[in-house]
């Protein structure tokens, strides 16, 4: 009986001898994500360039892992930062701590940060980890594109 075995696990091994290994260039080819992915947290803007987050720290308080901090400070009207008579002086997300449950997103009453599709978010050192407000206002790299398998994904490659 111990032959058998061993033998039709050689069986497997002999038939995926031969065959293409099935690998991902990453640079090149980044995998795709689904559409409810949550990635890389970003600060919105309105279109007259005035910051959407009014420093309420609704975000900080939904948060499960406590990596939102928020000081607010009063608008001026010679200083105008937000459309709200507040708004964040200092917004710092740790991505170390971050567990991307989204909650911050849904807090929110201004849709003033949405978690994009972004996944590249390593770093050399832990305080690179920290994202200020000026890296959140910056627009996240090109987004990868859907996952094959839900509706408006790419073909994958030999069905086109």
């Amino acid at each position: 009986m111990g032959r058998l075995d061993a033998l039709k696990g050689f069986g497997v091994t002999f038939r995926t001898l031969l065959t293409k290994p099935v690998t991902i260039g990453y640079p090149e080819h980044k995998t795709p994500v689904y559409p409810r992915f949550r990635g890389r947290h970003r600060l919105w803007l309105h279109d007259d360039g005035l910051e959407k987050c009014v420093g309420c720290s609704l975000c900080a308080a939904a948060c499960p892992a406590d990596c939102i901090r928020v000081v607010a400070e009063e608008n001026t009207p010679e200083h105008r930062v937000s459309a709200g008579e507040r708004y964040a002086r200092i917004y710092e997300i740790n991505m170390a701590r971050c567990i991307f449950c989204g909650y911050c997103e849904i807090a929110c009453p201004f849709d003033a940060i949405t978690l994009e599709h972004s996944y590249e978010l390593s770093e050399y050192t832990r305080e690179a980890l920290i994202y200020t407000k000026d890296v959140l206002l910056e627009p996240a790299p090109k987004q990868p594109p859907l996952h094959p398998n839900v509706p408006g994904g790419p073909i994958p490659p030999g069905e086109a």
